[in-house]
């Protein structure tokens, strides 16, 4: 979408409504206030204009190759973005006729390193993390979650855009979009990778210019010398965690808190305001049964809200752990992804309010401060929830969905599967 406009006051989908929400709660503004700035956020089509989900992963797609360059940051109103679309159709039968390249030709191991590289020096959404999972399981590429931080310690954030930084998806555009970026990270790419258009990706990006070096910074001028997602593990995440840290309050990447916990989202929806739970500002809130099994299907509940008498206090985060995704849009010290969920018996499910929980951001941990013996006791007490289904699609998903370190995709589209060429006599290809 183009940006939102609110008096004089640039805003963006997800991030700054959700902001905005936050001050609501906390009696700083008024629902008429609410319902202008409703009124003035979507001003076009598209999706959202902050680095979510959706700016992510076209990222990610023009980064693995498979799109034309220059596709990731065009605004759905623009009238390039028709361009690209004939274009792009023009490509596909090319294609066709010259039977490639194939997906499985571009979906190798360095486009995924280049992905990642590109996921953190864009800020972007920790959703991209099981997305990328989930494609490179299908292609058969190993991708383990500790790849992702091995390549954030040495991939600097450069891009300023919401909820990393600035700036909004529409100004990234004008800057000169994912290929500037991808320009800057050469030297940190793998440069020879094929792309759709038959050409490398070096090839395609070499020349790109930066029209605006505030909203993509140099490589020499980052905004943080690290990428925008850690993974975290420790004995509460054998199967690790993720943190959006571009987007976290930096006086709580090394905290000591005490869990507050919450059995599932209803709970929390229903007494996060509850004045009777002692809950304070340095509490941890822990979700659990939020995850693939436990949602079912990991919905973006992660980013749970801070209670309205700590927003009316002043308080704008809190550490906040759950085995639940959250929207690319959310910010805050939010840690998700937990593995395995709570759901399957991971020790996530065996937090109990008042334990102590430690975040290390710098040494990448996240610690259970619960003796060996105390946790194994509550293992043996522990006992699951009832399935959410004993039939049909939900119960075929149970049964077969990842955690969320697999890319919490079904266990059975694993690995890649050769494709019968009805024109060739029934023999296979890749």
């Amino acid at each position: 979408m183009l940006r939102g406009m609110w008096r004089d006051r640039e805003i963006g989908s997800g991030t700054d409504a959700r902001k905005i929400w936050a001050e609501r709660r906390a009696d700083n503004i008024s629902d008429e206030e609410i319902a202008e700035v409703e009124s003035c956020l979507s001003r076009s089509a598209g999706h959202c204009m902050v680095m979510g989900t959706a700016s992510t992963m076209a990222a990610m797609a023009e980064t693995l190759g498979i799109t034309l360059p220059g596709n990731a940051a065009i605004p759905a109103s623009d009238s390039r973005r028709l361009v690209l679309a004939e274009m792009s159709g023009r490509r596909a039968v090319e294609m066709a006729l010259e039977r490639g390249p194939r997906p499985l030709q571009l979906f190798t191991a360095a486009a995924f390193d280049n992905a990642i590289r590109a996921d953190m020096a864009i800020g972007g959404s920790t959703n991209a993390i099981v997305h990328l999972i989930a494609i490179a399981g299908r292609t058969g590429v190993p991708l383990p979650l500790s790849r992702f931080d091995e390549l954030s310690r040495s991939t600097p954030l450069l891009v300023n855009v919401r909820p990393s930084g600035k700036y909004l998806m529409e100004d990234f555009y004008y800057a000169g979009g994912l290929p500037a970026v991808l320009r800057e990270l050469l030297p940190l790419l793998h440069a020879d990778a094929r792309t759709v258009n038959g050409k490398t990706l070096g090839e395609n990006v070499g020349d790109a210019p930066c029209h605006n070096p505030d909203v993509i910074r140099p490589l020499s001028l980052p905004l943080a010398s690290e990428g925008g997602t850690v993974v975290l593990f420790g004995n509460l995440c054998p199967g690790g965690a993720v943190l959006k840290q571009s987007a976290a309050s930096q006086h709580l990447l090394t905290h000591r808190g005490r869990a507050v916990v919450f059995d599932d989202y209803e709970e929390i929806a229903q007494r996060i305001d509850d004045p009777s739970i002692p809950l304070e500002e340095t509490s941890v809130l822990v979700l659990k049964n939020a995850g693939p099994k436990g949602g079912p299907g990991m919905p973006e509940w992660g980013a749970a809200p801070i209670p309205a008498r700590l927003l009316k206090a002043g308080v704008k985060d809190m550490v906040r752990i759950s085995d639940a995704r959250m929207s690319g849009t959310s910010y805050g010290t939010v840690i998700l992804h937990v593995a395995p969920e709570s759901a399957i018996g991971g020790p996530l499910a065996l937090v109990e309010n008042g334990d102590l929980i430690e975040l290390d951001v710098p040494n990448r941990r996240l610690t259970l401060h619960v003796s060996d013996e105390e946790l194994a006791r509550r293992r043996a007490a522990w006992t699951p929830r009832p399935p959410a289904a004993t039939s049909g699609y939900t119960r075929m998903f149970l049964d077969h969905v990842l955690q969320a370190d697999e890319g919490v995709d079904f266990d059975f589209l694993r690995g890649a599967r050769p494709v019968v060429d009805a024109d060739t006599a029934g023999s296979t290809r890749l």
